[in-house]
């Protein structure tokens, strides 16, 4: 995926957002200015699942942009954003440079998205560094600015990546966002690669494993929660997946001694993978990654051993949208393993379909509360 505030209010703002999911509440402490919610107080993500309608728990599969909700382009929490939100409790937002004015602008936003949401949302940006970097390259804001994830690599010190991460990490967490959707794991091996290129820290998979190793550990240091991406590897390959189909040509084998280093050797330290929308005909020749259950089920979850939260690249992209369509998609994607179902086009009706799935047996109740659970239990871990 392509004015000045008081030192003492973002000490208080940024603890109140961190502390949010200690206790699984809002950090508006203003009970006047919030409705009631029934998980209030709760903090056992058991107790909390056990209270939920099916409609509260999918609706927690998604992370949507806010338009996407409020059907407007917006860049505050608006009324209608927050009556949306009531009725479509979903799991989290993720902000783009549009969404970004100016600094007291993009605050007041994401402290409005935690007052609207009943459970603490995951509040995410594409804050990579370099070329994607959706805060530092907007011109209101004065961040520091890194250069591209080759030229660190380049440098084969860690301590640069890890820096970085750390830095990026803090502005991220004084701006009200809890997740980074980076790393870039991807090894850059295709030199008519035109997605990733100096996105991906190197060539080499040891490198490029060490790199993405050390940043994660820097955005730790702030407590941000991190995503490796994007499997099972996009830097072997020659098409974008925002338009249309691409494949990853090579052998599982092969695929293993190369693009999966840099993932396997960060389970230990990842938050979140993502996965790729790219064609793996070798191991799964009629679905995308993003929506093979071969590959996540079979491969990440059962061969590779990966615990965490495993969510989709955008779904709202070409290779997605052009071939199935926003509800078809996410039940696809859902079944195939992935927890997290990341801005489909149309999100009512993919909401919808997986809503149906569910009601019919296709998706089974036991199956959503296994994703439900994780994500809720990946909102309140500290690193």
């Amino acid at each position: 995926m392509k004015q000045k505030v008081t030192y003492n209010f973002l000490i208080i703002l940024t603890a109140a957002i961190l502390a949010s999911c200690t206790t699984l509440q809002h950090e508006n402490k203003n009970q006047s200015e919030k409705y009631a919610s029934k998980f209030q107080g709760i903090s056992d993500t058991k107790k909390i699942l056990s209270i939920m309608t099916t409609e509260e728990k999918v609706a927690q599969l998604f992370v949507v942009m806010p338009e996407q909700l409020a059907q407007n382009s917006i860049t505050t929490a608006t009324k209608r954003l927050s009556i949306a939100a009531r009725q479509y409790p979903v799991g989290g937002f993720a902000l783009f440079s549009r969404h970004i004015e100016n600094p007291e602008q993009l605050r007041a936003f994401t402290r409005g998205l935690q007052k609207i949401s009943e459970l603490p949302p995951i509040i995410a940006v594409d804050e990579e560094g370099g070329l994607i970097s959706r805060l530092a390259n907007s011109r209101n804001f004065s961040l520091p600015k890194f250069s591209p994830a080759e030229t660190i690599g380049a440098t084969k010190n860690t301590a640069n990546a890890r820096n970085e991460g750390r830095i990026i990490g803090k502005y991220l967490q004084d701006f009200g966002f809890n997740m980074d959707f980076a790393p870039v794991a991807d090894v850059n091996t295709n030199p008519e690669n035109v997605v990733i290129g100096s996105r991906a820290f190197g060539s080499d998979p040891a490198l490029v494993s060490k790199m993405v190793g050390a940043f994660l550990q820097g955005l730790h240091k702030t407590k941000t929660k991190g995503c490796i991406k994007h499997f099972p590897g996009h830097g072997d390959t020659n098409g974008d997946t925002h338009s249309d189909y691409v494949a990853l040509t090579k052998t599982w084998d092969e695929i293993k001694k190369c693009e999966l280093i840099p993932f396997v050797q960060n389970f230990a330290y990842a938050d979140s993978v993502m996965v790729a929308h790219v064609t793996v005909p070798d191991v799964d020749p009629l679905y995308p990654a993003s929506l093979s259950k071969l590959l996540i089920s079979g491969k990440l979850r059962e061969e590779l051993g990966y615990k965490g939260i495993i969510l989709t690249d955008a779904l709202n992209m070409g290779a997605i949208e052009k071939n199935y369509g926003s509800g078809e998609a996410c039940v696809l994607a859902f079944e195939a393993g992935n927890d997290i179902l990341l801005m489909p086009k149309d999100f009512y009706a993919a909401y919808d379909a997986v809503l149906e799935a569910v009601n019919s047996g296709r998706i089974s109740t036991q199956r959503l509360d296994e994703s439900v659970l994780r994500i809720l239990e990946f909102k309140c871990k500290q690193k």
